[in-house]
């Protein structure tokens, strides 16, 4: 399973691509496959503040509806206005064409682990 070495995880799957003063975020491999194929992605609005571990958003899948949870705090600048018309990009390109949201902020302090303890959750998870 893909886990690539220039992005922030988080322990809810969520992945974190800095981008100069603002983090792009979006679900990992293994997040979109556990939860299916998605049908209906719910965003934040641009200009709404998300706080670091709360739900800022949901993923309905055929199986389950799944929470987003926002892995740094700060202002949602952009969201992936693609998904309203395709939210199987989510499925089909969750590290790329997928992303989810563009936020003002900033992963210091945030709880977000490099590739190498990520795919040591993961691991962990399988047992």
């Amino acid at each position: 399973m893909s886990i690539p070495e220039n992005l922030r995880y988080t322990k809810s799957h969520e992945w974190v691509r800095v981008e100069g003063e603002s983090v792009v975020v979006g679900i990992t491999n293994y997040a979109q496959d556990q939860l299916g194929e998605i049908v209906f992605v719910e965003l934040p609005e641009v200009g709404d503040s998300v706080e670091a571990g709360t739900e800022m958003g949901t993923l309905e899948s055929v199986k389950a509806v799944s929470e987003v949870l926002a892995p740094v705090s700060g202002e949602v600048l952009e969201g992936n206005e693609r998904l309203e018309d395709e939210p199987d990009l989510v499925n089909q390109s969750p590290f790329n064409d997928g992303w989810l949201v563009r936020i003002k902020g900033s992963i210091e302090g945030s709880n977000t682990m490099d590739a190498t303890a990520y795919a040591a959750l993961l691991e962990e998870e399988k047992n």
